[in-house]
This record gives structure tokens, sequence and C-alpha cells, in this order.
């Protein structure tokens, strides 16, 4: 990845938080310091929270397509940057941004289909995860691309996820971490019962997976989309768009690359 020199040299900003404390002082001060703009105004986005409040930044305005430069006040933060306190004169923030390097991530459009038939879409830049409602395991059957690949998995749930939430959900379900830019998303089964020895499986990211739950009254299951919670699905595609991206901006020394990378070697 190479510095985004795109940018304007003095790029106007829009800065956004999490309520929590720490996030709204950071935001007063970094308002008092830059001024504020509106997010369809501004050539930057400033997200300060965790990465729950980053997803929620991505999801309620990724579709201006503005760059977001996200600085870590919240619990976990592997899509922030760390927040630093500004020097008087505020000029740090505009160097760093200056200096960032871009990721362009792509999500997952989900379309789920209900037992009361309404259709219900959305996107997920993490993942896609199918999970059992009741104390009853889920019975799941998945196609790809249209074709029948496994005719019952019988499980906890199922998650489709993404190279940015590869170390997400998906890696605590004992799923592949895939490489930033790899065009790879990760099927992973949640609590396999059967096939017991199934570990799921590696896509091409242009590969539509569709979830057609089998029994769905008497072993309901939701979908949720990062965040957003279906109930009572009976059917489930996933694909990557084809039109939507975001590009979130790192400091140099600590892209998102290289974190995903490094997150391989923890032991």
């Amino acid at each position: 990845m190479t510095p985004n020199s795109s940018l304007p040299s003095a790029p106007r900003l829009s800065f956004l938080a999490s309520p929590a404390d720490e996030a709204q002082k950071a935001l007063a001060q970094l308002v008092e310091m830059h001024g504020q703009c509106e997010p369809d105004a501004a050539d930057v986005l400033v997200a300060l929270g965790g990465d729950g409040f980053m997803l929620q930044t991505l999801h309620r305005h990724g579709g201006l397509g503005k760059p977001v430069f996200g600085m870590k006040l919240g619990t976990v933060g592997f899509l922030m940057n760390h927040h630093r306190e500004e020097p008087p004169l505020g000029e740090a923030l505009m160097q760093r941004i200056a200096a960032a390097e871009p990721a362009v991530l792509r999500p997952l459009e989900m379309v789920a289909q209900t037992e009361s038939g309404a259709t219900v879409g959305s996107l997920a830049y993490n993942e896609v995860s199918l999970l059992r409602q009741t104390r009853q395991a889920a019975h799941v059957a998945i196609d790809l691309n249209g074709k029948p690949r496994l005719e019952e998995l019988i499980c906890d749930g199922v998650l489709v996820a993404t190279p940015a939430g590869s170390t997400a959900y998906n890696y605590s379900a004992h799923g592949p971490i895939l490489p930033l830019g790899s065009r790879i998303i990760a099927l992973t089964p949640l609590a396999p019962f059967r096939p017991r020895r199934w570990r799921g499986a590696l896509l091409k990211a242009d590969t539509e997976v569709r979830f057609r739950v089998l029994d769905p009254y008497k072993r309901p299951v939701s979908v949720t989309a990062d965040s957003h919670e279906v109930r009572d699905v009976v059917e489930v595609t996933i694909r990557e768009s084809r039109e939507r991206t975001v590009t979130l901006l790192f400091d140099p020394e600590h892209n998102l690359e290289e974190r995903i990378l490094s997150e391989q070697f923890v032991v």
C-alpha cells in the first residue's frame, strides 16, 4: 500500500465519535482545533471509537465514498489507528492523514428470505453469520454458484467472512486468517456436529454462497450481517459487492495488511 496522494493538501474533516466519554472528549478537542464539516462535504471522515463504531460509520456513510481515518477510543480497535494527543497547533493529525496508506475494502452483500415471505438486504464488512435461534441445532444446506456442495450441515451456525473480518468472529471459530487483497472469502462452520470433520472452505471472492435452512419451523435460524440481524430466515444469499468499496486510512508503521499478517504469528 502507498500513501493516499489523491487528498487535498488541507483536507476538510468530518469528526464522528461513539457515545463513550473518552471519544466525546477527543471529539470536542479535535473540532476545536480543526473545525467540523458535515460528512457529505468532507474530504476525510475521522471516526473516534472502537471497531464497532468503525463498522457503524461504514454502514452509515460508506455510500459517500469518503476515506475513513479511525482512531482507537474504544474496547477493540483492529480497524483503527492509535489515538494520540494533538500538539497545540493541531498539525499532527493532518500530517498523519497525508502520510496514511489506504486499504480498500469490498463488503459482502447479503439477501435473506424470511418465513413470512419478506426479503431483507444488508451489507457486511466483517462477516455474515447464520445462528440457531433455539436449543435445537440448525440444519443448513450450502450451494455455491447455484450448485449444491453440502446437502446438510448440522451445526450451531455458519459464517462467511471477508479478509478484513477474518480476524474477528471467523478466527474465534477456528477459521483462517485471510491476507488483505487476497480476493478470497472464508466459509466457516460454527460448532459443526455433522459432517464432524468439516472445517469449512476458502472460496474465490466472486463466489455466490447460498444457505438453505432445511427445517426452519422446528429449527429456526437467524442471520446477522455485521450487526444487522434478521430472524426466522429460510434462505440467505451472499456475494461480494460488485459496486461498493470503502477506503480506510492507516498509519504506515501499522497498516491493516501488516496487522492481518501479524495476527497469524500470535501464539
